[in-house]
């Protein structure tokens, strides 16, 4: 498979049409404009890059990698399954990981057969790296596209929020695209032992945001 084929299908996977609803959550940044955290291009450009190289991202990329490579061992992607629901800090993100995960399974099937996934509830990194495995999609193609899809989605979820218009947004874009393929690549070396989080505000953000009123997205 040629690498423009692996990048058309990961495009495919990870774009707007696909039905996994990331149009309808914020990863807590609805809640980190609301507290005053992020109110600028600079402090956007910021949360992000600490959400993919610090945050619930990192840990995402890493199980991420680790499904891609235990595709033939069930087991193991059972206990990642669960691990990756155990790391979520709150029921917005344990919601959001797992509901995007089954839409994810429901509509990659065109390309990759249920029978591949340990169940309908496997959260989204793991069954990314799962399908991705399936399809022999690149590891470092793959959790690139796949932080570079959480980076357009937090732009357009600060558009919907007043943070940034569009050209602002392609400014921190641009800015950023190094950041995702140096941590992409870091995350496609991984093991389990390198997951670990420290973006402790923007997790209190996500817990906050259960009880924000009035608000546009789901966490």
């Amino acid at each position: 498979m040629t690498s423009a084929t692996q990048l058309l299908k990961l495009m495919s996977w990870l774009s707007p049409v696909f039905p996994i609803g990331g149009f309808a959550y914020s990863a807590g940044l609805e809640q980190a404009v609301q507290s005053g955290h992020v109110s600028d291009q600079s402090s956007l450009a910021g949360w992000i890059r600490v959400q993919i190289t610090q945050g619930a991202q990192w840990n995402d990329a890493v199980l991420l990698a680790e499904a891609h490579r235990c595709l033939a061992d069930k087991p193991k992607l059972e206990e990642l399954t669960d691990l990756c629901l155990a790391l979520c800090v709150g029921q917005q993100r344990l919601d959001e990981t797992r509901g995007q995960g089954t839409s994810f399974i429901q509509a990659v099937s065109h390309w990759v057969g249920p029978q591949h996934f340990p169940d309908r509830n496997t959260p989204l990194p793991v069954a990314i790296g799962i399908a991705a495995a399936v399809e022999g999609l690149d590891i470092r193609l793959t959790a690139g596209a796949y932080l570079h899809a959480f980076v357009s989605n937090q732009l357009q979820c600060a558009i919907r929020l007043s943070v940034t218009g569009q050209d602002g947004a392609a400014k921190i874009l641009a800015g950023l695209e190094p950041v995702v393929e140096a941590t992409a690549d870091r995350a496609a070396a991984s093991t389990l032992e390198d997951l670990g989080a420290a973006a402790f505000i923007a997790d209190i953000a996500s817990m906050n945001h259960e009880t924000l009123e009035p608000r546009l997205f789901l966490s």
